[in-house]
């Protein structure tokens, strides 16, 4: 049965389709890894049909990779369980809408930051709707947001949303992917003085940047 990432792919999970292919054997079986296909033997328990193909089940799955994955690329599986609705975290908080803000959240936590919220509705002071964001800190009114691939095809809509946000009297930080690959200490740089200056002085206590 297919096993490993090439299960997480079935499940539609956020991985890439997988090379080489995994798959898991009973122990005594005469299959052998080879070019393309990675074989490994354990008991056959938790199978489940997926797009008509038999795949450890998403409890396997991820109790598979999690010895594999660093932690933030696991957390990233988790959200996308969360947001597929597989109910295998569905205890645990909303989850992020892309990998990407998966990863700015688990930057900001490994930097000793506050956790924020993911994925909040905020309102004005007349309480209309004016925004949702990626993450934010309601005690400092702070806005995190990370700009995707189509930040440009959505400029004109991203600033209306900023503006009716500032205007609300949020504050707005945005980072990109390349913030996030070559300049992550000025990502927590400045969200660790955002909140610094914010008024309320413990949500950085202990942080020094």
């Amino acid at each position: 049965m297919f096993a490993g990432f090439t299960a997480a792919w079935l499940h539609r999970l956020d991985v890439d389709p997988c090379h080489p292919i995994e798959i898991v054997v009973s122990p005594g079986s005469g299959v052998r890894s080879r070019s393309g296909l990675i074989v490994r033997r354990s008991r056959l328990g938790e199978v489940v049909s997926v797009r008509g193909l038999r795949a450890t089940s998403v409890q396997r799955t991820f109790h598979d990779l999690r010895r594999q994955l660093p932690p933030v690329e696991f957390l990233v599986l988790a959200d996308a369980a969360l947001r597929l609705h597989l109910g295998l975290f569905d205890h645990l908080a909303a989850p992020a809408e892309s990998p990407m803000e998966t990863r700015l959240r688990w930057l900001l936590l490994q930097a000793g930051l506050p956790r924020p919220q993911v994925q909040t509705a905020l309102h004005d002071s007349a309480g209309r709707f004016v925004g949702r964001a990626d993450l934010y800190y309601p005690e400092a009114r702070l806005v995190i947001e990370y700009d995707g691939v189509n930040h440009r095809e959505r400029l004109v809509e991203d600033n209306r949303r900023q503006n009716l946000l500032m205007n609300a009297g949020f504050r707005l930080l945005r980072f990109t992917a390349a913030d996030l690959h070559q300049r992550p200490e000025i990502i927590k740089a400045l969200v660790g003085q955002a909140l610094r200056v914010s008024g309320t002085g413990s949500l950085a206590a202990g942080w020094s940047g």
